[in-house]
């Protein structure tokens, strides 16, 4: 997400940081370059407008004339107004009514409305502890139904079932009755959709919210949508008093421009992101870190946070014990790393968090994940003796590693050189380093030799 946007602007604001004064023509200069980057990037011309006039207004302030680095205040006014064009400080989502605490979403069809109620059960349960009840009132999509309940059972949710037949609002009540008796802090009401909007839909969801008292209405929109996304918010937000926004696909959506554009359609916030299919891929919204992204400041916070949920610390204390012990290091704790990168996301996806400056050089979008995904396929074709003793590889193994693996002998020999390059520099980490750097995940710091966010 982002990617064209925050490619444009880091080179635009990079220009200026260097400079020691800042004129009406350097002013003028940039905010033509940045007006070309956002319109580029799909965000609604109204917007664009006022936040340009804004950030005029304050470059031209005292505080820029006066500043000894005028080209950084420039930027960090740019960097505070995008702040205040996404929603301004963190919303945060507080479950502070008494329970249940009932969350409605609406949307358009084909939004991820029902894989997004699962995703959002997933986030109740395992970062607010939370007993959680999911159910459908899209009686005209049967399938819709079924989904939400497989879903449930794999985040760990309970589901109420329904009869197709019935009526949407009836079944809306008969879940709120359950989750009341069932001792449930959270329902989540999935509702139907369409392909576009009409009356009728839009008086099932009254009639919905009326029927159980949400103290959520949260706006589930399509990243990719572009101008109909503002459109259906403008909609939705008149029908309904919406609470908050969830964007869906933003890892499709390389533009943006609908999350700078929907806090100002709607004057609601951006509470989460989907960033994926899996129901894992929900993050809470945080504009400050993520006008950070735009300008290529990157997210280090969000990086190590999802390292800290994701990587596996008893796997890297057993693997820093070995090291520091004297073990040799082989195929089968290369094998481990590996597949640890890809459970945070990727290659792709960690860059996408490091500062531009750090990000430089960086694989072109995918490679390096392809690479990854390669390199695993060539240790999966090698014998267990192979994988604990890689001198025994000579020629003719490496011919048949790289023919059952699908891959040439040239990258069998690329990954041979890189493990040879990879023991050595464990054998150097005796010292303790290793174990500094798992204490430094494991008590929320960073990594040595990682920039402080």
């Amino acid at each position: 997400m982002f990617e064209n946007l925050s490619q444009k602007l880091a080179k635009t604001v990079q220009n200026l940081r260097g400079k020691g004064r800042i004129s009406e023509d350097n002013i003028a200069e940039t905010l033509r370059e940045v007006r070309m980057a956002l319109l580029e990037a799909d965000v609604a011309l109204p917007v664009i407008k006022t936040f340009l006039d804004t950030v005029k207004e304050k470059a031209q302030g005292q505080e820029v004339a006066t500043s000894l680095t005028p080209g950084q205040v420039f930027v960090s006014i740019i960097h505070h107004e995008l702040v205040e064009l996404m929603g301004g400080a963190r919303a945060g989502f507080e479950l502070r009514a008494q329970p249940p605490y009932v969350v409605l979403l609406a949307g358009l069809q084909g939004a991820g409305k029902t894989t997004t109620a699962a995703k959002l059960a997933r986030w109740l349960i395992e970062s607010r502890k939370k007993r959680v009840l999911l159910v459908s009132t899209d009686v005209r999509r049967p399938a819709a139904i079924t989904q939400l309940q497989r879903l449930a059972e794999q985040v760990g949710a309970s589901f109420h079932a329904c009869d197709p037949s019935d009526d949407p609002v009836h079944i809306a009540r008969a879940a709120l009755e359950a989750a009341k008796q069932g001792v449930f802090d959270v329902l989540i009401v999935d509702t139907a959709g369409r392909l576009h909007i009409d009356s009728e839909l839009m008086a099932e969801a009254r009639a919905i919210d009326a029927a159980v008292g949400s103290h959520e209405r949260l706006f589930v929109v399509d990243a990719m949508a572009g101008q109909d996304a503002l459109n259906s918010a403008k909609a939705f937000s008149s029908a309904l008093e919406l609470t908050g926004v969830i964007l869906t696909k933003i890892d499709g959506d390389a533009r943006g421009g609908a999350a700078l554009s929907v806090r100002h359609v709607t004057g609601k916030p951006i509470l989460f992101l989907g960033v994926g299919e899996k129901t894992d891929a929900l993050q809470p919204f945080d504009p400050e870190r993520m006008a950070g992204r735009i300008l290529g400041m990157g997210d280090v916070v969000a990086l190590v946070e999802q390292v800290q949920g994701k990587v596996d610390a008893a796997e890297a204390e057993r693997l820093a014990k070995k090291v520091m012990g004297g073990g040799r290091f082989d195929f089968y704790d290369l094998k481990g790393q590996l597949e640890q990168v890809q459970s945070l996301g990727g290659l792709e996806s960690l860059m996408d968090k490091l500062p531009g400056n750090l990000a430089k050089g960086a694989m072109p979008a995918g490679e390096g994940d392809a690479q990854i995904r390669r390199q695993i396929a060539i240790i999966n074709s090698m014998t267990h003796r192979e994988r604990r003793k890689p001198d025994i590889i000579d020629g003719s193994r490496r011919r048949r590693i790289a023919t059952g693996s699908g891959t040439q002998v040239q990258d069998v020999n690329r990954l041979l050189k890189q493990f040879t390059e990879m023991q050595r520099m464990m054998k150097s980490m005796k010292g303790g380093k290793f174990r500094r750097m798992l204490g430094a995940l494991k008590g929320g710091g960073l990594p040595p030799g990682f920039p402080k966010p």
